[in-house]
């Protein structure tokens, strides 16, 4: 017979109380039951099975939210309520939503947040070569150089960035297109090269663009946005690895 029964971090994830990570911390500290017994890492659930967390059973997946937030220079990609700036009292979104990935705070433009954490994963996996795509203007007059050698990879953070997509702008501005995530890459491949970033922002997800929304603002992402973004994550995992 055929199996529908799912991770239960997988099934507390999906009804919007926590991320799996928190899920399976709270699972090692006995707060989850399975049917009225102490759930251990590697449960499944089933239809018709009850799973609790300190005493109170949990409800059923919620609708799937899916939104494109213009995030302003000062507010921080971070859950952490305990952060004055955190992006999650910013939206004040009456579910729990979390942002996909992170824009530094002194940076501005299109972030993803949903409560969705399957597609979450597949969105940040470096393998599945999702482009992201920022204007970026420096405090030098930007060279040919700058472009070839900001294309071609850099070493930053003990490896070496991915060829990517750089054009110039203006005498100042450029786009970059990349499919890596690494902290503060951009700005680290720029101090790299003697280039200091005046302003960073993102204008593109994927198949999604920042045009339309003003900054501070947010807006659903489109039935159609959604499906392609998930047919996306789906030719990624058909795909070989690069280079291979």
């Amino acid at each position: 017979m055929e199996d529908h029964s799912i991770s239960l971090n997988k099934y507390i994830s999906q009804t919007g109380v926590c991320s799996r990570r928190e899920a399976d911390q709270w699972i090692d500290a006995g707060r989850v039951l399975l049917n009225g017994v102490v759930a251990r890492k590697g449960n499944r659930v089933a239809a018709g099975d009850t799973v609790t967390i300190d005493g109170k059973a949990i409800g059923q997946k919620p609708k799937e939210v899916y939104i494109a937030l213009h995030k302003p220079v000062g507010i921080t990609c971070t859950t952490d309520l305990k952060d004055k700036d955190n992006i999650i009292d910013f939206v004040a979104y009456p579910q729990r939503i979390f942002p996909i990935g992170r824009l530094d705070k002194p940076s501005s433009g299109l972030i993803f947040l949903t409560n969705d954490g399957d597609i979450v994963n597949e969105i940040l996996r470096e393998e599945n070569y999702h482009e992201k795509e920022y204007i970026v203007k420096v405090n030098r007059p930007i060279t040919r150089t700058f472009v070839q050698r900001m294309g071609s990879g850099l070493p930053i953070l003990d490896t070496i960035t991915k060829p990517c997509e750089v054009e110039k702008v203006s005498q100042f501005v450029f786009r970059i297109i990349l499919t890596q995530g690494l902290n503060r890459q951009i700005r680290r491949m720029c101090e790299f090269l003697g280039y200091k970033v005046v302003s960073l922002k993102r204008v593109r997800i994927m198949n999604v663009h920042l045009d339309g929304i003003k900054s501070g603002q947010w807006r659903d992402l489109k039935p159609q946005e959604i499906k392609e973004i998930k047919a996306s994550i789906q030719r990624s995992k058909q795909k070989p690895p690069r280079g291979k």
